[in-house]
């Protein structure tokens, strides 16, 4: 029998978003912690769109001074009382990447996992690189993980994560179309399968990303002359593996340093 989805936001239902991104949380925290040690000149850590707080909850088990907030009040209030349950003091926010402002100046800023591509035009994007140029102390650095497009593929993509937690079982298909070089535009489509012992909770999330080639990116972010680009990884979260940002890879990490 198929499976009738409800269309909905999926970063309303948090808790079951965060067990089905689970499974990435330690490699991603090693290779943020590695980072840390190699490029930041200390100081706390600031993740804009946090999320359910994952990462956040990582790098606070390993001792640093984390930070962190979301456009989304659900995600914020998960991941708000996710920390304090298990003791772990934090400052998390509700803010929207192109319009935070903050007080602290940290050593190392992260934003993972095309994040940053929801941000829709040339003008929002800039304004977020201004506000994390402006958030980071001399020598601070920005984690930027996202997808470029290959303008001449014009194949659909499609990526599944699964988790499990206690007797919920999550199964999350995410499928992209082709990226619209004119538009600069791409759909996305989540599907979440949730499984328990009870029922079965089926939801599925349709958005947009800005698109990015290498050219539109490094253009973009010459704007932003105090943020220099130093180094690039990719999605294996390997800190001691540097690539060529382009081609080599379009699932690009790269390290930004304020100067």
């Amino acid at each position: 029998m198929p499976t009738h989805y409800e269309v909905a936001d999926w970063y309303q239902l948090p808790r079951y978003y965060d067990i089905a991104f689970a499974s990435r949380n330690t490699s991603e925290v090693d290779f943020l912690q590695a980072l840390y040690e190699r490029y930041a000149p200390g100081g706390p850590i600031l993740e804009p769109a946090c999320g359910s707080g994952r990462l956040m909850e990582g790098l606070l088990r390993r001792g640093y001074d984390v930070h962190g907030f979301d456009l989304g009040a659900s995600m914020v209030d998960y991941a708000r009382k996710r920390l304090d349950a298990r003791g772990l003091g934090c400052t998390i926010w509700i803010d929207d990447m192109s319009k935070f402002r903050t007080r602290k100046r940290y050593g190392m800023a992260h934003c993972l996992v095309s994040s940053f591509k929801y941000l829709l035009s040339e003008k929002a994007a800039l304004a977020h690189l201004q506000c994390v140029s402006a958030s980071l102390r001399k020598g601070g650095v920005y984690v930027l993980g996202f997808h470029l497009s290959d303008y001449a593929d014009q194949r659909a993509d499609s990526e599944e994560h699964r988790g499990a937690r206690g007797r919920t079982r999550v199964t999350c298909r995410i499928d992209s179309e082709p990226p619209n070089r004119k538009t600069r535009l791409e759909t996305l489509r989540a599907r979440l399968v949730v499984k328990m012992p009870t029922r079965t909770l089926a939801n599925e999330t349709t958005w947009q990303f800005r698109t990015y080639d290498e050219v539109q990116f490094l253009r973009l972010l010459a704007k932003v002359p105090k943020l220099q680009h130093v180094a690039t990884h990719n999605f294996s979260y390997r800190a001691d593996e540097e690539i060529a940002f382009g081609e080599e890879d379009l699932d690009s990490v790269v390290i930004l340093r304020k100067g």
